[in-house]
């Protein structure tokens, strides 16, 4: 392959590369805003744990058990 081909395709991979992240990650930025519209998950709590990390606070969430 000629020189100027193969920069042609690297060019094309970028672009693909690029375009993939991109909507990968606007679609898990759309998935937490949705999880957070209808109240599946509360992140502003996530966020208060930075103003309030102490060994005396509560836990964010239940602890599930596994099932043995």
């Amino acid at each position: 392959m000629e020189h100027e081909a193969l920069l042609e395709i690297q060019g094309w991979a970028k672009f693909g590369m690029t375009l993939v992240t991109f909507v990968v990650f606007y679609a898990w930025v759309y998935s937490i805003y949705k999880r957070d519209r209808t109240g599946e998950k509360d992140y502003e709590s996530y966020s208060n744990l930075v103003l309030d990390d102490s060994i005396d606070s509560a836990p964010l969430e239940p602890k599930i058990k596994a099932n043995k």
